[in-house]
């Protein structure tokens, strides 16, 4: 096992990311040390860094550089972006870093783009999309193509820049906000048509975006407290963008789910979002918790091409590793549930998408035991939505979270997630749970007995004929105590038998 830090001198942020990982097989992230170094200050002005944000910049390589020293990290990797590679004095920062003793690297733009490109495709169930980064220097605009970096730019539109260039009242007059969309116009307008013509996805990452992303969810009570995933409509970033235009500064930082020290620079890049998704075509971003760092990261955990055969089933690999279940029950529980999604077919009449949520929710079902046995069913819904679960959309994680809750006991319902989930989700609900509850039960002493289940849709009664090679009496006496919302669900009697090998 090894740790890596990955530090990111950004135009607004430095931060820190320290992730352990075992390379090609798992990885998570443990600490994360964040400084608003505004380190673009002035540049949009002069083309230079301004004496201030060096100092602060410095001070921030310092303290990750200490950090570093004092955890013990296999290695530290200082990337420098958009403000350090634009400024005509960058030397100013770069040499006192290295006469300390410390590494940066400059990242060119299309290496940074390519970055991006791999941490959507390792964090994402999608092979072609647009990718757009939008930090305080620039915006990043790239195409994925099956999965890799198919080109792209960078253009100068970021928050940082373009707040210093046009938004200087408080607040802004609609006359300087004109003038910053006609900018975005100018830079933007070709690939706005490119992006409409090709009809694909736009993921965006960076702070803005991750900041739009957390004030949307506020603002609506949204239930699904992840941001990985989530899809910031063209209607709720139009509402968002006229409440923060009227604001005042001090008005802004108090947003709720947005940092102070995001409220000056937040408008300039929403701003740049909503002209992208009114001339694009598309009815939302897609926001990505990760970025160019877990780029970075990947080209440690994972050999060339550095890329994730496929990205679900990593994912879920992953999850389980950081909290360890008994594997011989999962994949009992797991064969048993699917075992019966596929002989009550007739009655639930789902398909190969909801087998798989059902078989991934079996292979997590436990994982709320690496915190505590009682009440595990919701620690695990606790774990799973506490962190994004990558490849898989809101609609599904949801489902998956609740069937970890209720593959113990209570009635299935949508909790706070209604915002997410439909009443034919609800329906789709109950019947992978009756499945995923009478799995479980028949793997009640976790000794792996029934070898196999029949299942025989009868017109008044649904058979369960439990084959083993002993009689099972506690998965039987388990299986009748939860009989009820089996019943409840398919309509039917439930009738469990043994057969005995």
């Amino acid at each position: 096992m090894q740790r890596v830090g990955i530090a990111d001198l950004g135009s607004n942020t430095a931060r820190l990311v320290v992730f352990e990982y075992e390379p090609g097989s798992w990885f998570q992230m443990i600490d994360s040390v964040r400084e608003p170094v505004r380190l673009g200050e002035g540049l949009a002005r002069d083309g230079r860094l301004a004496p201030e944000a060096i100092q602060r910049a410095l001070a921030a390589v310092e303290l990750f550089e200490d950090y570093a020293s004092a955890v013990g990290l296999d290695d530290l990797e200082i990337l420098a972006t958009s403000a350090v590679r634009d400024a005509a004095n960058s030397a100013e920062v770069l040499e006192p870093i290295r006469r300390a003793g410390y590494s940066v690297r400059v990242l060119p733009g299309e290496e940074e783009a390519e970055l991006g490109v791999l941490a959507i495709a390792n964090s994402f169930a999608v092979r072609d999309g647009w990718v757009m980064d939008l930090g305080g220097g620039s915006a990043q605009v790239s195409q994925m193509v099956d999965r890799g970096y198919s080109g792209g730019r960078a253009y100068p539109l970021g928050a940082v820049r373009l707040t210093e260039r046009f938004l200087a009242g408080d607040p802004p007059s609609r006359d300087s906000i004109e003038a910053l969309e006609a900018q975005v116009a100018r830079e933007l307008g070709p690939v706005a048509g490119r992006i409409s013509d090709s009809a694909l996805p736009m993921l965006a990452m960076g702070g803005t975006a991750r900041s739009l992303a957390k004030i949307a969810q506020r603002s609506v009570g949204y239930g699904l407290p992840v941001l990985h995933g989530f899809q910031l409509t063209r209607v709720v970033l139009e509402e968002i963008v006229e409440v923060l235009a009227s604001q005042t500064l001090e008005e802004r930082s108090e947003t709720a789910g947005l940092r102070p020290d995001r409220a000056d620079i937040i408008l300039a890049g929403a701003l740049v979002y909503r002209w992208v998704l009114r001339h694009s075509g598309l009815e939302a971003i897609i926001i990505s918790g990760h970025g160019v760092r877990e780029g970075a990261l990947y080209r440690h955990v994972m050999p060339h091409p550095h890329l994730l055969e496929e990205v679900r089933s990593f994912s879920v690999r992953n999850l389980a590793r950081r909290h360890p279940q008994p594997s011989l029950h999962v994949r009992q529980v797991e064969r048993l549930a699917t075992c019966l999604f596929d002989g009550l077919a007739p009655l639930h009449g789902l398909g190969a998408p909801e087998r798989d949520l059902l078989a991934v929710a079996a292979e997590l079902h436990d994982v709320g035991v690496s915190l505590d046995y009682y009440r595990h069913e919701k620690h695990g819904e606790y774990i799973l939505t506490s962190s994004a679960l990558p490849g898989f959309d809101h609609r599904e994680l949801a489902l998956i979270s609740l069937l970890v809750r209720y593959h113990r006991k209570g009635t299935p319902r949508a909790r706070g997630y209604s915002d997410v989930l439909n009443d034919e989700d609800l329906v789709t609900l109950g019947y992978l749970t009756a499945c995923l509850r009478t799995a479980e039960s028949l793997e009640r002493a976790r000794a792996g007995r029934v070898k196999d289940v029949c299942v025989e849709v009868e017109e008044r009664a649904i058979r369960l004929t439990v084959v083993a090679e002993e009689e099972p009496t506690v998965e039987l006496w388990e299986a009748g105590r939860h009989e009820s919302l089996f019943e409840e669900v398919f309509g039917r009697a439930l009738i469990v038998e043994a057969r005995v090998l």
